[in-house]
């Protein structure tokens, strides 16, 4: 886990992500979130702050797509998702912790994480992180654009 990807910790995260790293939080936390935060990664899921996301969403905007400008493909599998996985995907994708999702939604966390888990297998994401920018790629989240 690192510093959330600020103005001084940019360079960090840009090494971290492509050496595996799985989570990300801000400088702020509490120590009961950032407890939490340990646990969640130890159990093998992934954890990005908002402040993360809108910087990891904002670094995968800036970088030109190789070859002619196209319309993004949509993500092998986004159309085997259940419409709560695409929902709780799409969460996750705006930063929103497992437990925001589960009170939003109502749900049991445990209920969240399954439908996470779900949706990274149908789409052959190995982390939280890469079902976040299969969300942006596919075109099913578009950036906001007053957090460039």
């Amino acid at each position: 886990m690192a510093g959330d990807p600020g103005r001084g910790d940019r360079r960090r995260a840009d090494r971290a992500l492509p050496a595996g790293a799985s989570g990300f939080l801000g400088k702020y936390v509490t120590t009961d979130m950032l407890l939490e935060a340990i646990r969640t990664v130890a159990a093998g899921d992934s954890l990005l702050s908002p402040g993360a996301t809108r910087a990891l969403i904002a670094q995968f905007l800036a970088t030109p797509p190789p070859g002619p400008a196209v319309a993004p493909p949509a993500a092998p599998g986004l159309g085997d998702l259940t419409s709560r996985e695409l929902e709780v995907m799409k969460l996750a994708a705006d930063g929103r912790s497992n437990d925001e999702i589960a009170g939003e939604l109502h749900l049991s966390v445990l209920t969240v994480r399954t439908h996470v888990q779900r949706a990274m297998a149908k789409l052959g994401a190995r982390d939280r992180a890469q079902l976040v920018v299969l969300a942006y790629k596919s075109g099913l989240m578009s950036p906001d654009p007053g957090t460039t």
